[in-house]
């Protein structure tokens, strides 16, 4: 009974050191102990005391230290007995080394879901169908009415509202004047000439004057 027992505790002692990780991680460590070696060598003697094959890997932008043991029983000892220690005048942070089991040592291309939505996208998705153009709406009277508008007059689409603007559709005038050659309908049902259309006069740029400072 005894026996059974003691082995079974054994056998909880190891699942618990086998799921532990191997190495250990010192935070915030001084800056003097990445450039001193002697700092260095005694630094290292701490963790050679639980195994001799230890190995040490510093980010010195980090400002820590990743101690790599054989096993994780001694890294669990290391971890027991230095953690929170006083070196050099500051204490000492250990903690575990957490290890990312990614699964595949490749990398998996992505799952071919809704990838159509990637523009250019290789093919349409299934069951996608072309929609069809809407016909166009072509406002018969709306022409027949423009039509018979001669230059100057106008025509309201939109009568005005309390609460919206008129819409009035102003035909231009012909800008080549009594140069067309066209018969103008108008000039002949009133027998009078239109007045020439003004021409818009652009605005003079002030002159540049480089004694001026701003």
């Amino acid at each position: 009974m005894q026996q059974s027992e003691c082995s079974g505790q054994e056998a909880t002692v190891d699942v618990q050191f086998t799921d532990l990780p191997n190495a250990l991680i010192a935070c915030k460590v001084a800056a003097d102990l990445f450039s001193d070696s002697s700092l260095k060598a005694s630094f290292e003697g701490l963790f050679r005391s639980f195994d001799p094959e230890v190995q040490f890997q510093y980010f010195r932008s980090f400002r820590r230290i990743r101690i790599s043991f054989q096993d994780a029983l001694a890294a669990a000892e290391a971890r027991l007995r230095l953690h929170k220690t006083d070196f050099n005048g500051r204490e000492m942070r250990l903690y575990f080394a957490q290890s990312v089991h990614i699964g595949s040592p490749r990398l998996e291309p992505p799952k071919p879901d809704k990838q159509f939505l990637i523009s250019p996208p290789a093919s349409p998705p299934v069951g996608w169908e072309q929609s069809r153009d809407a016909t166009p709406v072509i406002n018969y009277d709306l022409l027949c009415a423009i039509s018979k508008l001669g230059p100057g007059d106008k025509y309201e689409l939109h009568t005005a509202t309390p609460t919206t603007p008129s819409v009035v559709v102003h035909v231009c005038e012909d800008e080549r004047g009594g140069d067309s050659s066209g018969p103008d309908d108008s000039d002949q049902d009133d027998g009078k000439a239109r007045p020439p259309r003004p021409k818009i006069i652009q605005t003079r740029r002030p002159d540049y004057s480089p004694g001026v400072k701003q």
